[in-house]
């Protein structure tokens, strides 16, 4: 009888439930972006791989890491299995990239809902403005370029 989304959540009671709320949801935001930025970096990995194993003779020996074990195999053979990896990869970082937006949406929802506003503690604000400040005056000294 009563259909509901899961988006939809029971409505907190009190203040503390939705600060919980908001915060398991920020966490799981933090936990999405750092695994994108892992799965990121495991790509970046795959094509520099891919980069220097392409131009070789696809007979040449190579070893890969298997489950922990390292295989000896032809180029011919890893670099298709590299290259699946590198895909599947990326695939799942669009999928992750989709989740964040969505969460993005529901945290968004319910700082508009809840009227949530972030408030960042007085010395920490101020240690910001002076160190965009002091960077802004600094600059970088060079000397001339054939000075015998």
């Amino acid at each position: 009888m009563a259909s509901s989304s899961e988006s939809e959540r029971k409505e907190p009671v009190n203040e503390q439930m939705v600060a919980n709320m908001y915060g398991a949801l920020r966490s799981e935001l933090n936990q999405i972006y750092s695994k994108i930025t892992e799965l990121e970096m495991e790509v970046s990995e795959h094509s520099l791989v891919i980069s220097a194993i392409e131009p070789l003779d696809p007979s040449r020996r190579c070893y890969r890491m298997i489950g922990g074990v390292l295989v000896e195999r032809t180029i011919k053979e890893v670099l298709p299995a590299v290259q699946r990896n590198k895909e599947g990869l990326e695939e799942v970082i669009s999928r992750l990239n989709e989740a964040l937006e969505k969460k993005k949406k529901e945290i968004s929802d319910l700082e508009a809902k809840y009227k949530i506003r972030i408030r960042k503690p007085d010395g920490e604000a101020k240690e910001e403005d002076s160190g965009r400040k002091e960077g802004a005056a600094q600059g970088v000294l060079v000397g001339p370029a054939n000075e015998s």
